[in-house]
């Protein structure tokens, strides 16, 4: 059994990539199970695969999140002469989300409990100053504890300036990520409110044929409305049309829309808290104030 860096002994692969093979792994020092990413020595040596690499095992380091595979340790190593950079990474096990939906659409209520677990992982991210930039079902593994958020390989820092290379999945980008924005939290929710359109229905907002018609539906078509579904509470195609809407302003954050489909399916998900800010009050009056004001 191969062991990387006299710590990590990888086990049966799990999956292949066209850049990277994913390994179970035992982590001898810590006496754990784990994943390990494994790049390809000729993506190694690629000076934007690697960072990329390095990219999501920083921008996963930064927080911890019951909806976020947790990130381990990053490294290299080296064998036969060449180098190999790996990610460790939690061991999660289950279907990935585009795997559950090829059956056709998810109930309703499966399909607010995956998307609330989602963005109330996008909301520890946001944050913590990270957009994701490419939430898509096959970037959603689930669990038996949950849904989990995958990649942050493309992940960048809020406000950072447009880049050359836009990264992501066409059917997903927000209209203002084509028009050269910066990473912001409201790309992320505008890719969400695509994702929970098409777990409801089966298929993405416009009838559109290729990745040209798509990009440009995002910037200058609405979205189809939600077809009438059995049981589904109107929140829910409410906040499936704000998430949608092509001003990011407009838009609900990560946060609220995990507390309002959470509410709708009644399955409790972990955000960050905003707390509002009050005038002073007088001693006497505490005693009315149970709680701080959640506000999102």
């Amino acid at each position: 059994m191969r062991c990387l860096s006299g710590r990590y002994r990888l086990g049966p692969k799990l999956g292949q990539g066209g850049m990277a093979s994913v390994w179970r792994a035992h982590d001898d020092v810590l006496d754990r199970e784990v994943a390990v990413k494994l790049l390809t020595p000729e993506h190694t040596a690629d000076p934007d695969a690697f960072d990329r690499a390095r990219n999501e095992a920083r921008s996963g380091a930064r927080f911890a999140h019951p909806n976020v595979v947790s990130v381990y340790d990053f490294g290299t190593s080296r064998r036969g002469g060449r180098g190999t950079a790996y990610l460790v990474m939690e061991l999660v096990e289950g279907p990935l989300l585009v795997e559950a939906m090829r059956a056709g659409p998810l109930d309703w209520q499966v399909a607010g409990r995956i998307c609330a677990e989602v963005g109330a992982g996008l909301a520890a991210a946001h944050g913590h100053g990270i957009v994701h930039r490419d939430v898509k079902p096959a970037n959603i593994v689930l669990t038996a504890a949950g849904a989990k958020i995958l990649d942050f390989g493309v992940a960048a820092r809020v406000g950072l300036p447009s880049e050359p290379v836009l990264f992501g999945t066409p059917a997903y980008l927000a209209p203002e990520r084509l028009d050269g924005g910066p990473a912001s939290p409201a790309a992320d929710v505008y890719a969400l409110g695509v994702l929970l359109y098409q777990c409801l229905t089966g298929r993405i907002p416009w009838p559109v044929d290729t990745d040209a018609q798509v990009l440009h539906a995002h910037r200058f078509t609405p979205p189809a409305g939600l077809p009438p579904i059995d049981g589904l509470p109107p929140e829910i195609a409410e906040l499936c049309a704000a998430c949608l809407s092509k001003v990011p302003e407009l838009r609900p954050t990560a946060v609220a829309l995990a507390l309002i489909l959470s509410a709708a399916v009644d399955v409790p998900v972990h955000v960050p808290p905003v707390l509002a800010h009050r005038p002073a009050v007088e001693p006497a009056a505490h005693a009315a104030l149970d709680a701080p004001t959640l506000t999102v």
